[in-house]
């Protein structure tokens, strides 16, 4: 699975994007938003704030509920504004 993060994201994280392979029991952005967050403080404080995220599966906008599989390609970013 491809991450790509963006804006503050990226900047707690440290880093704009990663291959990653969770396990199993990640089907959908709420298990693989958490088992991002075990992996560092780093992690856990970007993703803390859910409310703050916004997701894109293969590029199209979605919700937390809906299914990732290994090979989507994952972006976490924070809300978007106008301008």
């Amino acid at each position: 699975m491809q991450m790509l993060y963006f804006g503050w994201v990226r900047q707690r994280i440290g880093v704009p994007a990663e291959t990653v392979a969770p396990p199993a029991g990640v089907i959908d952005v709420e298990t693989l938003i958490d088992w991002l967050s075990g992996r560092s403080d780093a992690y856990a404080e970007a993703l803390g704030n859910r409310e703050a995220l916004r997701v894109a599966v293969n590029q199209e906008l979605c919700e937390f509920d809906s299914p990732v599989g290994a090979g989507d390609e994952v972006a976490l970013f924070p809300p978007m504004t106008g301008g």
